[in-house]
This record gives structure tokens, C-alpha cells and sequence, in this order.
């Protein structure tokens, strides 16, 4: 199969050269049931699950009967907590529960792989050489995205993918509400999918590459 090749910009948004993909990652599938599967697990896992009600024997009161069983005329009762009672306990109501659950790692890397293909057919895949700037400021890091001529138009409209953890870098990025930014080694299928616009650097790429390979 012959190899992909994408443009490698650097941070004036001028192409410096060019880069094959790696075919063993970049082959173009685009597996739909391992994204699916991938990307219900990792919403699965973010549902908080604390929804809670209290049964009969939670609420508090209804230690003493009502009144007595015979001879008034209206129906037995045994306590004022019964769920056929203002205030009384819930038959069937939620309870905190975990909702997530487990996938191979084999789908969830099928998954990033296939949403990384996808990012590719679409155009909207972009290697930057590398990320450096003059001075660590939210306004330097804003003229990278558009020299690369990306102009944002939602919030986590643009997912950064870096190879090492840059203090400085990270504290000028945090501000632009349309970025996210996810080390390269941390990526997952649903980050790559909810944003419009992929961007990592070179070295970042190699990372992600390495890991889809083991």
C-alpha cells in the first residue's frame, strides 16, 4: 500500500516539508463497530451514576401504626413511610451505580486508529514541526492557529496533540476556549472524533504511532 503523505507546518503556517505516514496505522479504514464500541465504554465511564432515592426503609419516621388495624372503617396501614404515603419511601427508584465497563484494548486502539483515518480523509489532520514561542502568552499562542489559517467557530473545536508535558506552553493554551490539548500518549478515539480539527506535532505523532504498533 502505498504511503499517505501530509504537509508538516511550522508555526508560521508555512509548510517546511513533507511526512509519510506510516501504513501499519495510516491505511485508511475506518472501522465504525470499534468506534462505537470504544466511544459508548468512554461515555459509559463518564456518567457520574449518583442518582438516588430512598426506599421505605430509608426515609426517616413511620415508627408508630396510624392508627389501629380494626375497627376505624379505612384501610390497614402499618407505617406513615409506605410509598402509597406523601413522603414515603420509592419502590423502584435509582440508586448510585458505575456504569462503565471494559473493552479490549485491541477495539479501543482499532478505534483511535480508525477515528486518526478519518481525521486524514477529511482533511482536517495537521502536523505542526514543532510548538515554540517567543514569550508564553495566550495571545503568541492563538497566532499559531491562525497563520494555520483554522478558524474556530465552537468551543473544543481544535484537539492539540503534544509528546511532552510543556508547563509554560500548556498555561498560554488553556485560555483558548476552542482548544483542548492531550498528550499524544493520552489520546483516546472520542477526543480525536469530538473535535473538528486534529493537530499534533511531529514528534507527538511518532508517540501515538509507536503506540498503535505495540
Amino acid at each position: 500500500m502505498e504511503a499517505k503523505t501530509l504537509p508538516v507546518y511550522n508555526v508560521e503556517g508555512k509548510e517546511v516539508e513533507t511526512l509519510d505516514l506510516d501504513p501499519a496505522v495510516f491505511d485508511g479504514t475506518v472501522n465504525l463497530a470499534a468506534i462505537y464500541q470504544a466511544v459508548n465504554a468512554y461515555r459509559a465511564a463518564k456518567r457520574s451514576g449518583l442518582a438516588a432515592t430512598k426506599t421505605r426503609g430509608e426515609v426517616s419516621g413511620g415508627g408508630k401504626k396510624p392508627w389501629r388495624q380494626k375497627g376505624t372503617g379505612r384501610a390497614r396501614v402499618g407505617s406513615t413511610r409506605s410509598p402509597l404515603w406523601r413522603h414515603g419511601g420509592v419502590v423502584f427508584g435509582p440508586h448510585p451505580r458505575d456504569f462503565s465497563y471494559s473493552v479490549p484494548d485491541k477495539i479501543k486502539k482499532l478505534a483511535l486508529k480508525s477515528a486518526l483515518n478519518a481525521k486524514v480523509k477529511e482533511n482536517n489532520f495537521i502536523i505542526l514541526d514543532t510548538v515554540s514561542l517567543s514569550q508564553p502568552k495566550t495571545k503568541e499562542a492563538a497566532k499559531i492557529f491562525t497563520n494555520l489559517k483554522i478558524k474556530p467557530v465552537r468551543e473544543n473545536y481544535v484537539l492539540m496533540l503534544l509528546n511532552a508535558k510543556d508547563g509554560k506552553l500548556e498555561r498560554a493554551l488553556r485560555n483558548l476556549d476552542f482548544l483542548d490539548v492531550v498528550p499524544a500518549g493520552m489520546a483516546n478515539a472520542y477526543d480525536v472524533l469530538a473535535h473538528h480539527k486534529l493537530v499534533t506535532t511531529k514528534d507527538g505523532l511518532q508517540q501515538l504511532v509507536a503506540r498503535l504498533k505495540k
